[in-house]
């Protein structure tokens, strides 16, 4: 089954560092200049072997093993140990840093990215998650005593808007995780849980189409079919799950009626559908092509079960430029219609189109090559019986 591809290049995401907190939340720890702490600090920043740095680390904060200054101990110790990759250190002082100052967003930013680095998909998860928590909690904030209003909102507003970079790079690392997943079931199952974390996101209904094409690619068709059918309870336009559907009930022979339905809006769909962003014109094009296929295709299977030929024949032959950029759905089409010529008893026609499908690497390679030696046989003994 098609893939959605507009999640292409996601891949890629994974290789990005997250960008520099603009704007902190949680505790604000000042540091008085000319300070011991001060001191200790520009030795710290000035050291350029790290055996040296983390020595000079670890003398702050067994001078500072708690209060605020351990705050900032904790995020030393982070810093440190991500750069040098040593990622389940960093971990251990992230947890500690969050046990102290639970809405230090900067931290859960620094998670994501060793995460991200170390390519631990929960781990990205749950630090994403507590940055999106942090945010959340930050604005239903009240103002603080003494703040107005009209001040307060301002000053949210801007905090809110330099930290957009980083949420941005959070919902990419999460969507980007949950599509590098192997695993079907767990993509759909991290793909879900992206969704319920981004209602509001464009991402969030894309994450869901795949989820429900992840379950169909694990075979659970209840978890499929339950998915799909909730993502077109609340968006009835929805192509992806359209096709998903009628493709389904098409292909099992069930709901023809409804499939035919689907289909017919989906097809009708390809031919308004505006592009989205973050997809060029090329890109746009082929998706849609091949949307538009796929529905047809899905129609000719519904004629194929209706015994109704002469229609499928008219369909799938429509369909089968559509599809040829994807080896699958086009095998899978030339398929159908060399059923649906043999059907008609005009075997030259479909061995052109059994031979068009076992002309590519697909799942149907195989099938085709077997209907193309049926027909040979049958014609061997229509000779033989002359």
């Amino acid at each position: 089954m098609y893939r959605s591809r507009l999640f292409a290049g996601l891949l890629l995401l994974l290789a990005f560092l997250a960008p520099a907190c603009k704007a902190q939340l949680g505790k604000n720890v000042m540091i008085p200049a000319g300070s011991e702490e001060d001191h200790a600090l520009t030795a710290i920043n000035n050291a350029t072997e790290p055996d040296k740095k983390l020595e000079l680390i670890e003398q702050f904060a067994t001078a500072h093993p708690d209060g605020d200054f351990a705050i900032v101990a904790d995020e030393l110790f982070v810093n440190f140990y991500i750069n040098a990759k040593q990622y389940d250190k960093a971990f251990v002082y992230g947890d500690k840093l969050f046990a102290i100052d639970p809405d230090n967003y900067n931290n859960a930013i620094n998670m994501v990215r060793a995460a991200n680095e170390k390519g631990d998909t929960e781990r990205i998860f749950a630090s994403g998650e507590k940055a999106n928590a942090i945010v959340q909690r930050y604005k239903a904030a009240s103002p603080p005593s003494g703040t107005p209003a009209d001040t307060w909102e301002q000053q949210r507003t801007q905090k809110l808007d330099a930290l957009k970079e980083n949420q941005q790079y959070v919902e990419q690392s999460l969507l980007g995780a949950a599509y590098q997943q192997k695993d079907p079931t767990k993509k759909a199952e991290y793909l879900q849980r992206f969704a319920k974390d981004y209602p509001g996101s464009p991402n969030g209904e894309q994450a869901l189409t795949l989820a429900a094409f992840s379950y169909q690619q694990a075979q659970n068709r209840p978890k499929m079919l339950e998915l799909a059918n909730s993502v077109l309870a609340k968006n009835p336009n929805s192509i992806g799950m359209l096709l998903l559907l009628a493709d389904d009930y098409s292909e099992k022979n069930e709901q023809l009626d409804k499939a035919e339905a689907y289909a017919k809006k989906a097809a009708g769909l390809c031919e308004t559908a505006k592009k989205p962003e973050g997809i060029t014109e090329e890109d746009w094009q082929k998706q849609i092509t091949l949307q538009k296929g796929l529905a047809l295709s899905a129609l000719g299977q519904v004629d194929l079960e209706k015994k109704d030929n002469a229609a499928a024949v008219k369909t799938l032959t429509a369909a089968t430029p559509l599809l040829k950029s994807n080896a699958a759905t086009y095998a899978r089409n030339q398929y159908r219609l060399g059923f649906a010529y043999a059907n008609l008893k005009n075997t030259p026609a479909a061995k052109q189109a059994f031979t068009e499908a076992a002309s590519v690497d697909s799942p149907y390679k195989a099938a085709a090559q077997g209907k193309l030696k049926d027909l040979a046989a049958d014609k061997t003994v229509h000779k033989k019986a002359s």
